[in-house]
C-alpha cells in the first residue's frame, strides 16, 4: 500500500508509514495464516518481509520534490547575486532602523545576507528542516511558517531598538527546525521513541542563535522569537494531528 502523506510504499502489515510518521490505520490488520509447505517459515518469511520494508519507496516518493523550500533557498541566491552585483542597493531591502513606511522590507530583509557564512548557515537549515517539515506538512505551512515567524521576529524588534538591524533568515531557520523538531521532543520527554536527531537539531540551533557574535545583522532578538514561533507552531500542529487521529 502507498502512504497518502509522502507517497511512500510500505507493508499492509503496519499502523503508521515508517518515513514520515502518518498514521495510515488506527488498527493493524490480521496476519493471515500460513498455509501449506510452500510458504517461506521462520526466518526466510522474516527476511523477505524485511527486504520490502528496507525497499519501500515507491517511484512516486522519489519524484517528489521540496518545491517550497528550494524557492526559498533560491529566492535568497537571487537576491545575493542582485545586490553583490550592484543591481539593487542592500539598503533598500534591509531592515535598518525605523521602516517610514517601507513595510516590504520585513520580507525582503528575509533574503538579504552580506556576508558568506552567515548565509550558509542558515540557508542550510532552511533548506534541510524546510524540506523535512514541507515532507510531514506540504509546502503552505513553509512558507507561511518561515515569512511569518520573521515577520514577527522584525517587528518585535522594531518595537524593542530605536535602530534595530534585521538582516537574514536566522528567524525563519529557527521557526522551520524548531516546528519539525517539535514533535520529537514531546516524544523524548514521554520517553517515546522518535526518529529525528535531536543532538544534531540543537547544534543548528545554538549555530544560529550565536551567530549575532559574528555577524550583527543577524537579530538574536528576531532569532529568538523565530524559534518561539515554530515550536509554538510545531507542537500545536502536532496536537491537532494527535487528536484528529484518534
Amino acid at each position: 500500500m502507498v502512504c497518502r502523506q509522502c507517497g511512500s510504499e510500505v507493508s499492509p502489515y503496519v499502523t503508521e508509514c515508517p518515513y514520515c510518521g502518518h498514521r495510515l490505520r488506527r488498527r493493524a490488520p490480521k496476519l493471515p495464516r500460513e498455509r501449506g509447505p510452500s510458504r517461506p517459515r521462520g526466518p526466510r518469511l522474516l527476511e523477505g518481509r524485511l527486504q520490502r520494508l528496507r525497499s519501500g519507496r515507491s517511484l512516486a516518493a522519489l519524484d517528489t520534490r521540496p518545491y517550497a523550500t528550494i524557492a526559498l533557498v533560491l529566492g535568497a541566491c537571487g537576491v545575493w547575486i542582485a545586490t553583490t552585483g550592484g543591481f539593487v542597493s542592500p539598503e533598500r531591502l534591509a531592515v535598518q532602523g525605523p521602516l517610514d513606511g517601507e513595510w516590504w522590507k520585513l520580507l525582503t530583509s528575509q533574503f538579504l545576507y552580506l556576508d558568506g557564512i552567515y548565509a550558509f548557515v542558515a540557508l542550510l537549515a532552511v533548506g534541510l528542516f524546510g524540506w523535512l517539515l514541507e515532507r510531514r506538512h506540504g509546502p503552505v505551512v513553509v512558507v507561511a511558517l518561515f515569512l511569518g515567524a520573521g515577520v514577527a521576529g522584525a517587528l518585535l524588534a522594531l518595537a524593542v531598538y530605536p535602530e534595530p538591524i534585521v538582516i537574514g533568515a536566522n528567524a525563519g531557520a529557527l521557526a522551520l527546525l524548531a516546528a519539525w523538531a517539535a514533535p520529537d521532543l514531546r516524544a523524548a520527554r514521554r520517553r517515546e521513541w522518535y526518529e529525528g536527531d535531536l543532538i544534531g537539531v540543537a547544534v543548528f540551533a545554538a549555530a544560529l542563535l550565536l551567530m549575532p557574535l559574528a555577524r550583527p545583522e543577524a537579530s538574536w532578538l528576531s532569532g529568538v522569537v523565530g524559534g518561539a514561533v515554530g515550536l509554538v507552531f510545531g507542537f500545536g500542529l502536532d496536537r491537532m494531528i494527535s487528536t484528529s487521529e484518534l
